[in-house]
């Protein structure tokens, strides 16, 4: 009887369900089973940990000993805002609140990556408040402005309890944040407390964000375009996009930053002068559209052709299957490829150094070389300038696996 249960147990016949042995390893048994289950494996992680030793010690040594950190810390704010006149550095500080609070929303709204992130705006940006840094230049609110981000984090959070929690009025809160802050930043003529500041006087972290955010989100939608009409049937169409493409693609993005700042301004009427951030902008977009048009494109190529006609014999017309359809799957398939492209612009975007526009890379760089007394700090304003980029690469790389996951990409 006892063995007829049992059986019952694991056939699923019965009340109870049998589940499968959990292999419990301690700290000992994961080491001797991954690390040292063979001589050779044994030998490379000993190699491994004594290359690892005798690298990383002076490295943690010279950081918190003999380098000399007084480049980054006297000069929070250019490596903040540029030369963003400092009585309107608050401007900036509302910015990031409103980019706080979406996060907030987007935490209480869909939760997974969002509240990763939103907590770690929260605990990060709560941990600099208490900092021992300087930030007398930034005014005596600054740890204010601060400490201010993990409070409208929590105050987004609660909004997903109203009935405006939906995941398209998120979406629409971004877009229309994104606006916001260009205005808050920019200023609106004929406001008297938001006089304009332009783009001229901004950089540091500031302009990094603006030509990587801009970039990306303008970028995207024109290489959807690009690859759907590198795809068509029609001829002039098909031909304009790739010349586009291949033309774009053909050349560095040096180039291309060059020829929007001294060849463009040439064809443009006398009393038309572009911003030079936004011909910066410019050439950014057309560069990182064509190569997001090729990934895009080897997304469509993946969509079966099962697909399309299993739409069409549901009645859906061609503009339906492509936005329903076939691009949703497209894009899921080339998730990795497209955050990859994101991480290239945000990263090239010190490329606009080269052009006179001063980026947190070019701020370091005028710090280093503009005061004798830090000329030999090049090594601890580059290696933070470094530190700068792999947090943020690494934060949109964390996000796409998330995301992957999330989506089963590479799953059956």
């Amino acid at each position: 009887m006892a063995a007829a249960q049992d059986t019952a147990g694991l056939t699923g016949g019965g009340p109870a369900t049998a589940r499968p042995p959990m292999n419990r390893l301690g700290p000992a048994g994961w080491m001797k089973a991954n690390l040292f289950n063979t001589w050779y494996n044994s030998v490379l992680t000993v190699l491994i940990v004594t290359v690892l030793f005798l690298t990383v010690k002076p490295a943690l040594v010279w950081a918190f000993s003999a380098a000399d950190w007084s480049p980054i810390t006297s000069n929070l704010k250019l490596f903040l805002a540029g030369q963003y006149p400092l009585d309107q550095m608050w401007r900036v500080g509302v910015s990031v609140l409103i980019f706080s609070t979406v996060f907030g929303v987007a935490w209480g709204v869909w939760g997974g990556v969002a509240r990763n992130f939103a907590l770690l705006i929260a605990i990060g940006l709560g941990a600099l408040a208490f900092a021992p840094l300087s930030l007398d230049d930034l005014g005596l609110q600054a740890r204010v402005w601060i400490i201010a981000n993990p409070v409208a984090v929590v105050l987004g959070h609660q909004i997903h309890r109203t009935p405006l929690a939906a995941s398209r009025w998120v979406i629409i809160w971004a877009l229309a944040s994104f606006v916001l802050v260009l205005a808050v930043l920019r200023g609106v003529p004929g406001v008297p407390w938001l006089p304009e500041v332009p783009t001229g006087a901004w950089g540091g972290l500031l302009l990094t964000f603006l030509l990587a955010l801009v970039g990306i989100v303008a970028s995207f939608p024109l290489g959807v375009l690009l690859a759907l009409g590198r795809r068509s049937n029609l001829p002039v169409l098909k031909g304009l996009c790739v010349l586009f493409i291949e033309l774009v693609r053909g050349v560095p993005l040096v180039s291309l930053l060059f020829m929007t700042q001294v060849i463009v301004p040439l064809f443009l009427p006398e009393d038309l002068r572009l911003d030079r951030v936004l011909r910066a902008l410019f050439a950014i977009t057309l560069f990182s559209s064509a190569y997001m048009a090729e990934n895009i494109r080897g997304g469509l190529q993946s969509v079966p052709q099962g697909q399309v006609e299993a739409a069409r014999a549901l009645g859906l017309g061609g503009a339906h299957t492509m936005l329903f359809i076939v691009l949703p799957q497209a894009l899921r398939a080339v998730i990795p490829a497209i955050v990859g492209q994101f991480i290239s612009l945000f990263k090239d975007t010190s490329l606009v150094v080269t052009v006179g526009l001063l980026d947190v890379l070019g701020i370091g760089k005028s710090i280093v070389l503009g005061n004798v007394e830090w000329v030999g700090s090049q090594r601890e304003v580059y290696i933070f300038i470094a530190l700068l980029f792999w947090v943020f690469t690494y934060s949109m790389s964390y996000a796409s696996r998330k995301l992957e996951s999330a989506l089963g990409v590479g799953k059956r």
